[in-house]
């Protein structure tokens, strides 16, 4: 593992840092933090809450907060008067029902899906974007949790007011460093990880997870898949590229029974379901 933390030094201007509430971002940000002795004046560590995101994600990036002495600015993607803005909320205030998601495929007034993600991009990228133009920002630089073992995903921006940066991928860390770390801290995020994978991280019913992860969606949250169900009826259209609506998902899975999860291959995709985005 890159243990130097040579690479975790802030760079001169202003810097942003993406938390998405998952361990690696986590691990990144902690990294930073020894790195730095703190976080200096001209760096901001930002979370953009969906409104998808599971409890524990939620709670986990509060507690990353208290315990390291870090201040973290919740952004929600936000419409006013017909115009895109955001909020600034905090734990307590964050949208727990999808509201910015919802907000966001309302004004589109069409469904995303995996060849036009405009969720990702609206309720994240840009929202990031505009709070780091009100804070003045024309250039900064974007630090961005990708490892080692993702070199397939690291890419210039493509966006002339910033430039990516790589900590991680720096400092050849993988994923195995990553799950030995949160097994020595007195604090983990309370999701499953299989082979170095938290499944129901991100958005909750993400399109992007495979189907075999929606299946465990619907059989461990139901009511949280409903939500992803009902814009699909209410639209009349599938988040999925393939055609198979959550409905499809859910009716299968009551017919089938849980004994699908033990057929090797029986959903179309074996994918770990880790959300690319």
């Amino acid at each position: 593992m890159g243990r130097s933390l040579e690479h975790y030094k802030i760079p001169n201007g202003n810097t942003l840092i993406s938390f998405s509430g998952g361990r690696t971002s986590g691990y990144m940000l902690h990294q930073i933090l020894q790195a730095n002795q703190g976080l200096p004046e001209h760096a901001k560590v930002v979370f953009a809450n969906t409104g998808r995101e599971m409890p524990e994600t939620l709670d986990f990036v509060q507690e990353c907060a208290d315990r390291w002495n870090v201040p973290i600015t919740w952004l929600e993607y936000a419409r006013n008067d017909g115009k895109v803005e955001f909020n600034i909320v905090n734990h307590n205030q964050a949208a727990r029902n999808g509201e910015p998601l919802e907000a966001m495929i309302r004004a589109a007034r069409y469904i995303p899906n995996t060849m036009r993600r405009k969720c990702t991009q609206e309720t994240k990228l840009l929202t990031i974007k505009r709070y780091c133009r009100s804070l003045g920002w024309k250039l900064w630089t974007n630090t961005v949790g990708l490892r080692a073992d993702e070199a397939y995903r690291i890419k210039p921006s493509k966006d002339k007011m910033w430039d990516n940066w790589f900590p991680l991928y720096d400092a050849g860390v993988s994923k195995r460093d990553i799950q030995t770390f949160w097994q020595q801290q007195p604090f983990d995020l309370r999701l499953p990880i299989f082979n170095g994978v938290t499944p129901h991280s991100n958005c909750d019913g993400c399109f992007l997870k495979s189907e075999h992860k929606l299946a465990e969606m619907w059989r461990d949250h139901p009511n949280r898949m409903q939500w992803w169900a009902d814009l699909e009826k209410e639209f009349g259209h599938t988040f999925r590229y393939d055609g198979v609506s959550y409905q499809d998902i859910k009716d299968n899975l009551d017919r089938q029974g849980d004994f699908v999860f033990d057929v090797e291959g029986f959903f179309c995709q074996k994918d770990g379901g880790e959300c690319t985005g």
